[in-house]
């Protein structure tokens, strides 16, 4: 194949991966894997028996990243079962970089530095496309893709087409990325990336934080979308700092023009909050379609939705207010680094001065793990799923909103506009 060949992001990400100075869409090609994370749920109480039974050993112990995120803390004999056999695993085999109760692995493994401009990574995890967020090829596998990387350091895949959804203006105050994703799985569904790599670019791409890119790339899965992929830049190069890399190459790590992708326009400046109705985020619509929903539960938790920012986004709406009487408000940090900074800045004390209760750094409910939804109750939720009995039990109606959303709504006892609040 010839140089020079115009390549999309993800192509030069693809092409590096398997030691080629570019690749065609459609080409099937072999991968050098350059972190491979996982956590107790998709991890050691499955590949544990797996490498047993093949008698192989892990290909490179310093590329393994171990999250104890979904079982903890521990509340059955289950849990604790599904946990200690991580902890023992991760001291058999001597893994180096293991974050047990630290937080959710989408936060806690970007803020220890492991994703860089240009790696390519595999999570055991839907949501690790989040990864993408700084220029990384990341995508979830199934626990027999990840045995083969386990053991080879290389997996195979198919050159994807690229979707670009191109984002000019900025956005409101009040309205986040989380609203920009509803907005996106609204239009084009839950399977509207086709199971190719988005990414996503424009002005008010690249003017948001690296948290909010997060968010953006986390629910490129929820598009359906392999990678959602954004190109690095300052932004990227000053968080990575603060995580303790001092050194990044951003050269080289964007679409090229002349390169072929599909592009999807929207306007930043006209978005309004949004809302998904249960049971799919693709029941998306502007905030007004829903307002007035009475509430029981308001949870601020998960990936997507209870970063530091995040956090603060729910505490200017709620400084100086107490939540609606009758309504259960749940803030669930997305790590303990999030935690303890929002402890220092007061943002917690805000929260928690509203009516909060505060749950441990894990996955928690997102999941339907530790204090899940009850029966016949109406939740918003600022998680990337409201699936049927995801959250816990099956009546249980979810809907989902950003940050502002959620506390909004919280203050009012019903679906509410923050910016109404904000003003």
């Amino acid at each position: 194949m010839s140089a020079g060949l115009p390549q999309t992001l993800a192509q030069k990400l693809v092409a590096k991966a398997c030691g080629r100075e570019s690749v065609r869409v459609g080409e099937i090609v072999t991968c050098k894997v350059d972190l491979a994370m996982f956590h107790d749920s998709s991890g050691p109480r499955r590949l544990k028996p797996m490498l047993e039974d093949l008698g192989a050993q892990i290909w490179d112990r310093s590329r393994v990243v171990l999250v104890m995120d979904h079982y903890v803390p521990e509340h059955d004999d289950d849990s604790r079962r599904i946990v200690r056999i991580a902890r023992e695993w991760a001291r058999e085999q001597d893994l180096p970089h293991v974050y047990d109760s630290q937080g959710i692995c989408h936060v806690v493994v970007p803020q220890h530095g492991h994703i860089r401009p240009g790696m390519f990574c595999v999570g055991g995890d839907s949501h690790s496309p989040t990864g993408g967020a700084f220029g990384a090829y990341m995508f979830g596998v199934g626990s027999t893709e990840m045995l083969g990387v386990m053991v080879t350091g290389e997996i195979w895949l198919r050159v994807p087409e690229t979707i670009r959804m191109w984002w000019d203006g900025a956005l409101p105050a009040g309205v986040t990325a989380k609203d920009m994703m509803l907005h996106m799985i609204g239009r084009f569904g839950m399977n509207g990336g086709r199971y190719q790599a988005i990414e996503f670019c424009g002005p008010a791409v690249m003017a948001l934080s690296m948290q909010e890119r997060m968010t953006l790339s986390n629910m490129s899965a929820e598009l359906g979308s392999q990678v959602g992929l954004i190109a690095p830049d300052a932004t990227t190069v000053a968080f990575l700092a603060q995580a303790g890399v001092p050194h990044v190459d951003t050269a080289g790590w964007f679409t090229d023009d002349d390169a072929t992708f599909t592009e999807h326009r929207f306007d930043a400046s006209t978005l309004e909050p949004h809302v998904a109705a249960p049971h799919s985020p693709a029941n998306a619509r502007g905030v007004s379609q829903y307002a007035g929903t009475a509430i029981d539960v308001a949870y601020i938790g998960a990936c997507t939705g209870a970063k530091l920012e995040d956090l603060r986004a729910a505490a200017s709406v709620l400084r100086g207010h107490k939540v609606a009487k009758g309504v259960r408000f749940i803030v669930a940090p997305a790590s303990l680094q999030d935690q303890q900074q929002a402890q220092q800045e007061g943002v917690l004390q805000i929260l928690l001065d509203a009516g909060a209760e505060l749950f441990p750094t894990t996955c928690g409910a997102c999941a339907g793990y530790g204090d899940a939804m009850g029966d016949d109750i109406t939740v918003i939720s600022s998680t990337a799923r409201n699936f049927k009995g995801r959250m816990g039990s099956p009546t249980a109606q979810v809907y989902l909103g950003s940050p502002y959303t959620v506390a909004a709504s919280a203050l009012r006892g019903r679906v509410s506009d923050p910016r109404e609040i904000l003003k």
